[in-house]
């Protein structure tokens, strides 16, 4: 390796120079508040909030995440942990994900480098088979090596479409899983290094019976076995995502070692290892997914199904690509609500050109296997991370942070490529255009960087980004009343009005809109316009309400309930019959209405019967069984409140809900 005078390496100074470089850019944008869907996970989240970290409470903060049926719960703790040292503050949960991070970029090095040796193995080893050469790859080659892993783990750490994961607080649930996914493939590269060093061993020994060779290859075999099984497991603890790991890790084998022995013969105890970690649960996922994909009442809150979301995400993917690598402030505008669906594969035309572009990715990922296997790696894994977010899985369209691991993939073909060596073709046109990306990254990273360190800032920065995008514009109004601290004089309090009336005048908008304006003009004691309530109710009735449907009218509702807001009842009743007018109701709002006629309406047969729904829709969650119980000792139904908590005694999982249940039984009257 190029070393300094004093022996340290020049990839250790270049990669300790971009650590630094990575917290000055990051460091204006630690100061930023909370966002979007940072105040259900987090804020809004009493269970991450425990006041001690007794084995109960830690239990209850782990399985509570409302993200995810899975709960998510290793970066639910992350935040419970978070709050136990330093509170709700979102500046310490920040400087958190920036560590991890900076975590994650050293992984993201040290793959490189291993996927750097790998590739110059395999073009050696291939070259060597044809030509009867040596296989041991030249000196010269190592020595590039670190130099080049720094560069592709700074790129990486500076990318722009990388920013949300570190700034975006709930996101850390994409970093962290990721953190276990890059170890899982270095562990994964380093046992099957042993296993051939293993296997090399046995091959020298004219008996073939070198017990420490075998020894060191089921060794090898159990190290791959461990960091697969082990790190996934983990890394789905943060965030499903994580469950691709057998995926890459197969993409790692499939081209850097071919699931051969040394000797050019097949290892079937790798085949049969990733039958077994990625086949076997593939097939089973598909087996549990594939009937609510084909259920049309899964797909009734998205704008779109199964047919239309697949033909937009081939456009999405391509346009990942280019905001990775080409990336503009208006591209990487963090909300895309904005974005036109597909809807066959010439409306809009560019659908089947991306189709096409993909299908040539792929085509071209298996052609440069053996050529450039480095090159044809980082292809495939950019298009395997976009298999699970990308394709089947109802999920919203677009979100930056996916990219998270998938742009790792983008940068193992662009800086080893435009990182020539001197004497190359065009050397020196590369390192320029090298030079200028990476000034590019670091300088859209570090304005938006500076956007997200204030909230008005930011919210005036993405509305300006994206000005068809009813979630920018909503929030830029939401914060215009934020800071007016509900003060009809305030200049803030007229700015809030145009974006948030442009925001529900906008195609495909929510009823967030509406509500803020009601709610605003109500907390003023202002006129509320019967328009605004006519456009919200007329949202409820044209579609099944989504979460932020469901999130507006908790807002009102508990605004109604503690009595700040002088709201028309029978308005809100006519809202809510609206919502609960689609088929299947979520539990959320069914016990959203009965908390509003219990509490506003005063109609206690009405909001008994709407929770005791919810619960029947949601019988795993202990919240609507909880109300449920208070709500019959209320009217002194006791024996049915306590077959009632029976039900909710079956969810104390951990002690999770010790101290509720000594509430209930004393407010029952039992021991």
């Amino acid at each position: 390796m190029h070393k300094t005078r004093k022996g340290f390496p020049q990839h250790g100074w270049l990669l300790a120079a971009a650590f630094i470089v990575t917290m000055v850019v990051y460091w204006p944008g630690l100061s930023g508040s909370f966002l979007f869907d940072d105040y259900p996970n987090i804020v809004d989240n009493h269970s991450v909030q425990p006041s001690s970290a007794s084995f109960s409470s830690l239990v209850g903060a782990a399985l509570s995440s409302p993200s995810s049926e899975f709960k998510r719960p290793l970066a639910s703790l992350s935040f419970a942990a978070n709050y136990l040292v330093s509170g709700l503050d979102p500046y310490w949960m920040k400087v958190t994900n920036l560590v991890i991070h900076l975590l994650n970029g050293l992984l993201a090095f040290l793959l490189a480098h291993e996927l750097l040796r790998l590739a110059l193995d395999r073009r050696a080893n291939l070259a060597g088979t044809r030509e009867g050469v040596p296989t041991s790859v030249r000196a010269g080659e190592q020595q590039r090596i670190g130099i080049i892993a720094a560069l592709i783990a700074t790129c990486w750490m500076l990318l722009p479409i990388n920013l949300t994961a570190v700034l975006y607080v709930v996101q850390r649930m994409e970093s962290m899983a990721n953190l276990f996914v890059l170890l899982g493939l270095l562990g994964y590269i380093s046992g099957r290094r042993r296993m051939l060093t293993a296997m090399r061993r046995n091959a020298s020994d004219e008996a073939g019976r070198l017990p420490t060779g075998r020894l060191a290859g089921m060794r090898g075999f159990a190290w791959c076995v461990v960091s697969l099984v082990a790190c996934t497991g983990a890394g789905v603890l943060a965030k499903e995502t994580a469950v691709m790991l057998p995926l890459y890790a197969v993409l790692v084998e499939w081209i850097l070692f071919g699931f051969h022995q040394p000797t050019g013969r097949p290892d079937y105890r790798v085949a049969g290892l990733f039958a077994i970690v990625l086949l076997l649960p593939m097939i089973a996922g598909l087996v549990w997914l594939v009937p609510g994909l084909l259920n049309p009442e899964n797909w009734a809150t998205r704008d779109f199904d199964l047919h239309t979301r697949l033909l937009s995400e081939a456009r999405i993917v391509v346009d990942y690509i280019r905001w990775t690598v080409l990336p503009t402030p208006d591209a990487l505008s963090f909300y895309h609500d904005d974005f036109a669906i597909s809807t066959s594969l010439l409306k809009p035309w560019t659908t089947v050109a991306c189709v096409v572009a993909l299908a040539g990715l792929a085509t071209l990922a298996f052609w440069l296997r053996k050529r450039q296997p480095l090159a044809a790696l980082g292809i495939a894994l950019f298009l395997g991370c976009q298999l699970l977010t990308g394709t089947i899985i109802p999920l919203e369209l677009i979100y930056e942070h996916r990219n998270y691991f998938a742009s790792f993939g983008l940068m193992l073909v662009v800086v080893p490529l435009l990182a020539a060596r001197r004497g190359e073709a065009f050397a020196l046109p590369r390192h320029v255009l090298l030079g200028a990306l990476m000034a590019c990254w670091i300088a859209l990273t570090a304005l938006s960087a500076y956007a997200w360190g204030n909230p008005l800032r930011l919210a005036e920065d993405l509305a300006g980004r994206a000005p068809q995008s009813p979630r920018a514009q909503y929030e830029l109004g939401r914060t215009y009343i934020v800071y007016s601290h509900y003060d009809p004089t305030s200049p803030f309090t007229k700015l809030a009005y145009a974006p948030l009336e442009k925001a529900a005048a906008l195609p495909e908008a929510s009823i967030l809109p509406e509500q803020a304006l009601i709610f605003m003009n109500s907390r003023m004691h202002l006129p509320i316009r019967e328009a605004w309530w006519d456009s919200l109710i007329a949202k409820l009735k044209a579609r099944r309400p989504g979460v932020q449907d469901e999130s507006s009218l908790g807002a009102l509702t508990q605004c109604a309930r503690e009595g700040r807001c002088d709201l028309a009842k029978q308005r809100m009743i006519e809202a809510y019959l609206a919502a609960l007018s689609h088929p299947n109701p979520s539990a959320r709002l069914l016990s959203m209405y009965g908390d509003y006629a219990w509490n506003v309406l005063d109609d206690h047969e009405l909001g008994e019967r709407m929770t005791a729904d919810a619960v029947k829709a949601a019988p795993n969650e202990p919240a609507y069984r909880i109300t449920l119980v208070r709500m019959l000792a209320a009217q002194g139904r006791r024996t049915e409140a306590h077959e009632a908590l029976k039900g909710l005694q079956a969810l104390d999982i951990g002690g999770r809900l010790g101290t509720t249940l000594s509430e209930l039984n004393a407010l029952l009257g039992l021991k």
